[in-house]
C-alpha cells in the first residue's frame, strides 16, 4: 500500500482537494475551495515530481495562501455582500406611500404602500395629513406605519399650534 501511495501521490491529492471541495459545499465560506486548490496544484506537481514531497506541499501551501489573499475577498464580496434580506414589516421602513385615508394623532388614517392598506399615524403626535399627501414610513409600531410627509423636515415647527417656525425672520424689516 505505502509503495502504491508513494508511486500515486498525486491520487491521493486530489482525494484531499475532491474532500475539501465537498466540505466547501457544506460551510459556504470559500475558504476550504481555496485549500482545495492548493491541493489540486500540490497534485500537479506530484506528477511532475513524484519524489519530492517538500515541494508538493511547499507548492500548495503557497496556492492556497496566495488564493486565500487574493481569490477569497473578490469571491466574499461577490456572492456574500448584496442587498440585505428584510422581513416582516421591516421591509416598508424608508419607503413612501400615499395617505387615502387622513392622518391625525387620534388614529384612524391610513395610507396605500406598495399596493398594501395600513393603518397610519403622524411621527409627531401633533400633526394631520391629509389624504393624497406623499408620506415616508419612518418606523413601524406594531401594525400601525409611523410616518411624516416628504418634503417636511422632521423638526419644522407648526405656526398653527402656536410654535415659532424659525424659516420666517423673527424682525421683519420696517
Amino acid at each position: 500500500m505505502m509503495d502504491w501511495l508513494r508511486e500515486n501521490v498525486w491520487a491521493a491529492w486530489l482525494t484531499l482537494a475532491a474532500a475539501l471541495g465537498l466540505a466547501e459545499l457544506a460551510s459556504l465560506d470559500f475558504t476550504l475551495l481555496m485549500l482545495a486548490a492548493g491541493a489540486v496544484t500540490a497534485g500537479g506537481v506530484a506528477v511532475i515530481f513524484p519524489g519530492l514531497l517538500w515541494l508538493q506541499i511547499v507548492v500548495g501551501l503557497l496556492t492556497a495562501g496566495a488564493m486565500l489573499a487574493a481569490i477569497r475577498p473578490l469571491l466574499n464580496r461577490k456572492f456574500h455582500h448584496g442587498p440585505q434580506l428584510m422581513t416582516g414589516s421591516a421591509h416598508v421602513i424608508g419607503r413612501s406611500g400615499v395617505v387615502v385615508k387622513e392622518i391625525h394623532p387620534d388614529g384612524g388614517g391610513s395610507i396605500k404602500l406598495n399596493g398594501e392598506l395600513w393603518t397610519a399615524r403622524p411621527y409627531d403626535e401633533m400633526s394631520t395629513f391629509a389624504p393624497g399627501t406623499r408620506v415616508e414610513v419612518m418606523s413601524i409600531d406594531g401594525a400601525t406605519a409611523v410616518v411624516y410627509p416628504i418634503g417636511e423636515p422632521l423638526n419644522q415647527h407648526h405656526p398653527e399650534l402656536g410654535t415659532p417656525d424659525k424659516t420666517q425672520d423673527p424682525d421683519p424689516p420696517k
